[in-house]
């Protein structure tokens, strides 16, 4: 038996008794409290299990996104016909099909076909249109497309074209060369084509050809079409003109026909603009190698926009045609420059999926590469020197290469997120068309050769940019209502309003968003002025009310129940706010012309958007006040009352006893209020989706929108292919809020206790 006292009071004086508590009792109890701190800890701890389980979910997407490119090789066996001779390759014709099962090279026998592993025979299909002569240069032209120059100075095109029948139960691969109709570069038919470069365009197409040593002649085909009649086509052969500017060594044609690049023994590049046909211009000259040393190797990334120039000393770098920023011509810039090989660059092949390229050197070194990133991922050697051509299979998964004796290699490829660098996703790229490096989010394109632009940069910047305007507006009303709450409201009134402000908290988001985007936005469009002079206008109603208010006298004042002035206040602030936006109608009108909108773009060079950082900061802050303000509120109303009472005992007044004893006080859990909103702002998707207007830029600008992180994958991640590139750095950027909002926790209560040990006295 346990025995307690209780008090009585029976007419006298006051006298306890014992109370008798069962044993069972007791024992209940003791059980009781025994299983409530098992299940407080079996909660907390399946708390720290489930975000455990969630950063490993989240980090198990992100970690392939950082692996290493690798590659593997399958094969490596001659080219061997029946009753041939060695099949010597021709230049860069190589080729493969989607599923690397039938290669397709151009040797001086014809075109060769042969399985990439096995032992079988390779066959052997004669170049039609030779009419007698050799083949003497290739080149691609796009699409899958060659170009093969004779001895007789004439271009034949090329097309291997490929078949896959099922018909058999499986995939049975089969390539068939087909040959156009040949253009005659050379009128006299005596000069062989040594280098070639081409583009079959819309409207007809362009072949550049070196014929003999020295002379660059260009072909090109117009077809007009007439109102009445048919087609005319218009051909013409003509001479580029000469300059000073060594042996031309490599060709390039953009797949548009409007731009061709000459490499030279000097190391120096000319771009020619082939726009006019009839009249082709030297539009540019660069000194491609610093060392002078003779390009080797020109070639277009997929898009056509991105030149990869390879030099004699084992150089590669990209190149753009890049537009001034200021205005003038576009100039040929230096990209990129990558690694360079140990050898003589002889080969280049660019992927057909995305901006990579594989390059090849007269050693049998190749190296895989990426033009976005300017990095090289990975690097092979085929064990053979004397590398003639490389190609990247269609899919990117497969890399292929042949050397001047007919033996090629085959390697597998695995390189899934090749666009995907710390650099691409955090730094400034220089991007295709942009005069200058920069921070980009355009993660889709309308074409193939669209360049992924993923970086994190401007997401991150719309992620503060947005916390940062709502918090601006939210911290100072809640944090001051909290103290007037807390400290100067009438008890009963406040028992009325702090309830209604933490409904507030209540609302859905999506209902605020949906509020913000259709009728906020507008309305704050029209009251931009007015929204700038409301909080002076509103001050100076205030004062002028506190003014009237201290000369009536003191039975009037004495009528209003201590601590319930605020409710006089609110028809002031209704009337100061009508005044405030009246005065900014005003000022625009007076001042800026009727439209603040073009005074602010013409003065100041800010664009106004109709959804923008300013509604979302007032949007936002009205979800997060309620938070802020009832934890601030509990933690002033939390300080010892005898610290109170011992400051006003020693003649402080009440504000100061606010300011100086209760704040400083309450300031850790003030302080953890202001972290806790912070926290709810970053993490905020539905109002910043719906009222920033989406857009990745990176300003302050208070008139301009931005993306957030959270948006964004609210956004991006139902479109995005499962496991692509896309698909994991959306998770990538589900990871940085997660370790963001982790950071700013644990920061705020490194703080928060600090703060609680240093007023631990008071």
């Amino acid at each position: 038996m346990a025995i307690g006292t209780e008090a009585l009071r029976e007419g006298g004086p006051r006298v306890t008794r014992p109370r008798v508590v069962s044993a069972a009792r007791t024992g209940r109890r003791l059980r009781a409290d025994r299983w409530a701190a098992r299940l407080v800890v079996a909660g907390g701890l399946l708390v720290i299990a489930s975000i455990l389980a969630m950063l490993f979910v989240i980090g198990a997407e992100v970690v392939p996104l950082f692996r290493p490119a690798s590659a593997e090789l399958v094969a490596t066996r001659p080219l061997r016909a029946e009753g041939a001779p060695a099949l010597r390759p021709l230049g860069a014709s190589l080729g493969v099909d989607e599923y690397r099962e039938v290669l397709h090279l151009l040797t001086a026998q014809g075109v060769v076909l042969a399985p990439t592993s096995g032992d079988e025979a390779a066959r052997v299909i004669p170049i039609a249109g030779l009419d007698g002569a050799v083949a003497t240069a290739v080149a691609g032209a796009g699409r899958g497309r060659f170009l093969v120059g004779t001895s007789d100075g004439r271009v034949i095109p090329l097309e291997p074209r490929v078949a896959v029948d099922h018909a058999t139960g499986r995939r049975v691969v089969s390539v068939e060369p087909v040959f156009g109709e040949p253009s005659v570069i050379d009128r006299d038919r005596r000069r062989p084509i040594t280098a070639l470069a081409g583009a079959v365009a819309d409207g007809g197409g362009v072949v550049v050809a070196r014929v003999g040593s020295t002379e660059v002649v260009m072909h090109s085909v117009v077809e007009r079409k007439a109102l009445i009649g048919g087609t005319r086509r218009e051909e013409r052969v003509q001479a580029l003109p000469r300059l000073d500017e060594g042996e031309v060594t490599a060709l390039a044609v953009d797949g548009r026909g409007d731009d061709l690049f000459v490499g030279t023994s000097r190391g120096e590049l000319l771009h020619y603009d082939l726009r006019d046909r009839g009249n082709p211009a030297l539009a540019d000259r660069v000194a491609a190698t610093p060392t002078g040393a003779a390009i080797t190797v020109l070639g277009f990334l997929i898009g056509d926009r991105t030149l990869v120039a390879g030099d004699a000393r084992g150089g590669v770098a990209s190149w753009q045609v890049v537009p001034a920023p200021a205005g003038g011509p576009a100039r040929l810039t230096r990209i990129n420059e990558f690694p360079a090989h140990g050898d003589r660059v002889v080969a280049f092949s660019a992927s057909g999926r995305d901006k990579g390229f594989v390059t090849a050197d007269a050693a049998g070194g190749l190296h895989v590469s990426y033009g976005t990133s300017g990095r090289t991922l990975l690097r092979l050697a085929a064990g053979r020197p004397g590398l003639v051509a490389t190609v990247l299979a269609p899919k990117a998964d497969g890399i292929l290469a042949v050397d001047e004796q007919g033996a090629v290699s085959h390697w597998r490829l695995h390189n899934p997120h090749p666009e995907a660098t710390l650099g691409t996703l955090f730094g400034p790229v220089w991007y295709e068309g942009y005069p200058a490096p920069a921070y980009v989010w355009q993660s889709t394109g309308g074409t193939d050769d669209f360049e992924a632009k993923l970086s994190l940069t401007p997401l991150i910047h719309g992620t503060l940019k947005g916390t940062f305007y709502a918090l601006l507006i939210a911290v100072p009303l809640a944090l001051l209502a909290a103290l007037h709450v807390s400290e100067f409201m009438d008890p009963r009134l406040k028992a009325s309003l702090k309830p209604i402000v933490e409904i507030m908290a209540a609302l859905p988001s999506v209902v605020l968003g949906f509020l913000a985007g259709l009728w906020l936005a507008p309305l704050v469009e029209r009251l931009v002025p007015g929204l700038f002079a409301l909080p002076v206008v509103t001050t100076l109603g205030i004062l002028a009310a506190f003014a009237v208010w201290r000369t009536l006298p003191g039975r009037a004042r004495t009528a209003v129940r201590p601590g319930s002035e605020i409710v006089l206040l609110v028809p002031v602030v209704v009337v100061s706010a009508w005044a405030a936006f009246a005065l900014g109608g005003l000022v625009e009108r007076t001042l800026l012309a009727g439209d603040y909108r073009g005074w602010l773009l013409g003065a100041l060079g800010l664009t106004y958007d109709q959804r923008n950082s300013l509604v979302v900061g007032i949007a936002m802050g009205f979800a997060v006040i309620p938070i802020i303000f009832t934890i601030a509120e509990d933690s002033l109303a939390g300080v010892p009352q005898h610290l109170r009472a011992g400051s006003l005992a020693l003649g402080a007044t009440r504000w100061q006893t606010a300011v100086r004893v209760v704040l400083p006080t309450a300031s850790p859990g003030i302080f953890s209020a202001v972290m806790i909103g912070f926290g709810r702002a970053v993490g905020e998707t539905m109002i910043v989706l719906m009222a920033t207007g989406n857009t990745p830029v990176m300003d302050w600008s208070i008139f301009s929108g931005f993306r957030a992180l959270s948006a964004n994958i609210a956004v991006e991640l139902p479109e995005a292919p499962e496991g692509g590139t896309l698909f994991r750095v959306l998770f990538l950027a589900a990871l940085l809020l997660f370790v963001l909002t982790f950071a700013i926790n644990t920061a705020a209560e490194i703080v928060r206790l600090r703060l609680r040990r240093r007023y631990r006295s008071l």
